[in-house]
Order: C-alpha cells, then sequence, then structure tokens
C-alpha cells in the first residue's frame, strides 16, 4: 500500500505497512466546469441577491478590486480578465488593485506578477496593505464586541469594493473567503490582534465549517459591512485547482451559497480516531511555510487520537518564515508546552497569535512530525519533530501494532477537513 501527499508543485509517496489499517480522505470528486470564463461572466451578470455588476458602478466612480497573495491558489489569470471585461466602461485609473495581505509580508514583484499577471502589474496601480502603517487605516467603525475597524484608508474612499478570492473550509473562521477580504486581508494589526484573539479563538464556535455563531466570523462579515457596499467574487476549487463554483453578488447571500457547496465536497464525518494521521498543506501554494503549514496539521488533529502522531509534508520553500512573530515566539520558549503561557502573556505586544495558540493546542493532544525542505535544526526551533524519511517513520510509528493500526491519510490536507460524527 501507498499514499501520495501533496507537497510544493509535485508529491511524495508514502509507503504503508501492509498490516496497517488505512483510510483516505480525499476532496470530492467534483469536475471543473468546463467554460469557467463564462461561468464567471455569467456569475457578474446575475448576481445573487445584487443588481449586475456592470450597473453597480459608473464611469465616474472608483472602484477597489480586492486580492489574495501567494499564500492562496486563486486562479485570478482567468478570473481577472473577465472581472475587467465587465468594468471596461471605467477609465483604468478608476480601478485599483489592492493586495490583502493582512499580517502577511509583502508580496514581490515576481509573486504580484504571478498572482495578477503581467498585463494588469503593468496596466493598473496595485497597493498592499501594511498592517503596522498607522497613516494607511482610518476608522471605518466599531463592531458589537467593541473591535475599532481601522481599514485601508483608500479602500474605504472607493465608491465600490469587490472582494475576490475562493472558499475552502478555515480552521478558526469557518470558511475562508466573504469579509475576509477586507477584513484581516485590508486592516490593521490592531483590528486584527482584537478579531484573532486568544479570547475569540478559544471560544467553541471558532471552528472549521462553523460561521453561524462563530464571533469571529461574524464580527469579520460585520467589519466588512462597515466599509460600505461591497461586491462579492468568490470561487471554489477542486483538488487540480480548477474552478468548480462561481459565487457572485451580495456578501452575505453569495458566500452562504459558496460555503454550502464547499461543505458538501470538503467535510467528511467519520467514525473512530486514527493513531497517526498523515496530512499536508495542500501543496504549493500554501505549504510555503511553517506559519501556514498549522493549518493541515488542524485538520489531522480533529481525528488523531490522543497520545497519537501527525505526519506534516509542506515544502516551506519561504522558512518559517524570518523575521514574523511566529519564528520570535517559537524562538522565546523551550518546549510547546511553554507557547500558550508566553503568548497569554505577551499577546498585547504580539501581531498575531493564532498560528502558536493552534500549535501548542495540537501538541497537547499528539506528537508533531515535519517532512519539509528546512535543515533540521530550523525544525527544532519551530518545536517540531524533524523527519527525512516519511515512509521509515510510519513504519517505525507501526512497529509491534499488528492489525491495530489506525492510520489516516489526508493527502490534500486542508482542502479535506475529517470531523468524528
Amino acid at each position: 500500500m501507498e499514499v501520495k501527499l501533496a507537497y510544493g508543485k509535485g508529491e511524495i509517496v508514502v509507503p504503508i505497512p501492509s498490516h496497517a489499517h488505512l483510510d483516505v480522505v480525499e476532496p470530492g470528486s467534483v469536475p471543473g466546469i468546463i467554460h469557467p470564463e463564462r461561468a464567471i461572466a455569467g456569475a457578474l451578470r446575475k448576481p445573487c441577491g445584487a443588481r449586475p455588476l456592470r450597473e453597480m458602478i459608473s464611469p465616474v466612480e472608483k472602484v477597489a478590486v480586492l486580492f489574495s497573495d501567494i499564500t492562496r491558489a486563486t486562479p485570478y489569470q482567468m478570473i481577472l480578465p473577465v472581472l475587467l471585461e465587465e468594468l471596461s466602461h471605467l477609465p483604468k485609473d478608476h480601478i485599483t488593485f489592492f493586495c490583502a495581505l493582512g499580517t502577511h509580508r509583502a508580496a514581490t514583484d515576481e509573486e504580484l506578477t504571478t498572482i495578477l499577471g503581467r498585463g494588469i502589474v503593468d496596466n493598473y496601480r496595485v497597493v498592499q496593505n501594511d498592517a503596522s502603517d498607522p497613516l494607511q487605516h482610518d476608522l471605518a467603525g466599531t463592531t458589537s464586541s467593541g473591535n475599532r475597524i481601522l481599514l485601508h484608508r483608500e479602500v474605504l474612499g472607493a465608491d465600490l469594493r469587490i472582494l475576490t478570492g475562493f472558499i475552502e473550509p478555515h480552521f478558526f473562521a469557518g470558511f475562508s473567503g466573504g469579509g475576509k477580504a477586507l477584513m484581516p486581508g485590508m486592516a490593521h494589526v490592531d483590528t486584527i490582534r482584537h478579531n484573532h484573539s486568544i479570547a475569540q479563538l478559544e471560544d467553541p464556535g471558532c471552528r472549521w465549517g462553523i460561521t453561524e455563531g462563530n464571533p469571529l466570523w461574524e464580527e469579520i462579515m460585520e467589519a466588512a459591512e462597515l466599509a460600505g457596499p461591497s461586491f462579492l467574487l468568490n470561487v471554489t476549487l477542486n483538488r487540480m485547482k480548477e474552478i468548480t463554483g462561481v459565487f457572485a453578488g451580495d456578501l452575505r447571500a453569495a458566500h452562504s451559497e459558496g460555503a454550502e457547496f464547499a461543505r458538501s465536497t470538503a467535510m467528511v464525518p467519520l467514525t473512530d480516531p486514527y493513531d497517526l494521521v498523515l496530512t499536508s498543506n495542500s501543496g504549493y501554494p500554501l505549504d510555503l511555510n511553517v506559519y501556514q503549514s498549522v493549518k493541515g496539521m488542524s485538520a489531522a488533529e480533529r481525528i488523531v487520537k490522543r497520545g497519537g502522531a501527525i505526519i506534516m509534508a509542506a515544502e516551506c520553500w519561504d522558512g518559517i518564515p524570518h523575521g514574523s512573530d511566529y519564528e520570535t515566539i517559537l524562538g522565546s520558549v523551550d518546549s510547546p508546552w511553554e507557547m500558550m503561557e508566553f503568548i497569554r502573556a505577551n499577546e498585547p505586544s504580539l501581531r498575531d497569535t493564532w498560528q502558536v495558540y493552534f500549535q501548542a493546542m495540537i501538541q497537547e493532544k499528539a506528537d508533531v512530525y515535519l517532512y519539509s525542505g528546512l535543515d533540521p535544526r530550523t525544525v527544532k526551533k519551530c518545536l517540531l519533530k524533524p523527519v527525512e524519511d516519511v515512509g521509515a517513520l510510519v513504519k517505525e510509528l507501526s512497529e509491534g501494532k499488528d492489525g491495530t493500526m489506525r492510520i489516516c491519510a489526508l493527502p490534500m490536507g486542508p482542502w479535506t477537513i475529517p470531523y468524528l460524527e
């Protein structure tokens, strides 16, 4: 037996001992749309709960198009030409593209070209959010929880915001897409810190696949609506990263429709936990660093036995990454058990703590091994266990458990979210 785990732009093959019980959980086999450009144009012209996009904006008005950074697999070079055709009645200088970075590092020129295409980079203004720069952000309003929503002032100054991205299960926001393009995407760090706080993350509603009753998600949508008129353009993807659905129009209505579609294909019920879970971070581009790879670990944690093991395969070509709060926190403690204490004591001075919070929770339950392109010393710095040969480790962990070793593989990591019924 063997399983293939997504890794970088390829995959790794892992042999599984014949005596072990193996289950493989993958995304539903939803075919890609045959003519995705037509589907996108159709959704923009007959949106959910809104007027056609072309009718929502006049040539004298200005549009902010928000797009995701390199950590997301949104097929922008297919989506954006269709979007721009619907905005062809506007002068080019009335359309600005905004990279919704949240607290991620700035995209390089090469990455912007990879995401948007040379034609957009050369012919339109592209702005990146710097969450730490107070001069970039203005107050849009205050949420019911008391969070001051500081958003990029140029985005707030636009007549219409077009929020783009793709919808998949998200491990504390419920689902990606929707208002996340605005907050955290275009927000100031103080706003993000409040929304991603430990107090929020500890709420049982802040988990995979939950939106209604999830205080973090509900605040994201409340914040997005404070920004002013918006139009949503989200897609869903299959494991080949082909578009399987297009959801456009009213922010809440279109996203709700897309989330239900994603739930039906990406969330899988199981009956019993496993001794060992093999997972990935869905390959390139999401497995670019250890920070993002906590998502794949979190998907595995849902079905691993207490005291079991998780093996994560993630290329991590972008490192931890260097200079992040994540690296700072990991370098300030000596064991996973100290991480939670550290972030509770220092949360007000940190940009974000979500990944350390979840890593600590995961490692409290199971051992976590990392197969990556990083040297073992760097992996240990992340308080994870380095592994050079996944097959050999699986064999070692299976020894002495003939007929009783239960293994589950998540080849696409967080693109499929298992849960115990």
